[in-house]
């Protein structure tokens, strides 16, 4: 299992276009083998800043979506919104486990 997390801070005055963006790569990536969670959550302190978080069951899976046209169309419209900062991390979380 793998997890990937972080921040991407956009132009302030571009929130809508971002928000967008966001909902319509969740719906497309959620329906991607090997996605378990895909989440993108807006901060109520700083609206311009938004949680990515993530969950793959594998490398293989997460290289597929980066290759995805659903991602390419998203780093586009970054690129049109404007990034501000980006970080984020993977982690590998070992296997999935409810408790």
């Amino acid at each position: 299992m793998l997890i990937v997390t972080g921040i991407i801070e956009i132009n302030p005055d571009r929130i809508g276009s971002a928000q967008a963006a966001a909902t319509k790569m969740m719906v497309e990536t959620r329906k991607e083998s090997g996605c378990h969670v895909y989440e993108f959550s807006q901060q109520v302190e700083a609206p311009h800043r938004f949680r990515v978080y993530e969950e793959w069951s594998d490398d293989a899976a997460l290289q597929a979506h980066s290759e995805a046209p659903h991602m390419a169309a998203f780093r586009e419209a970054l690129g049109e919104i404007g990034v501000i900062s980006r970080e984020i991390v993977k982690f590998d979380a070992g296997e999935r486990v409810s408790i």
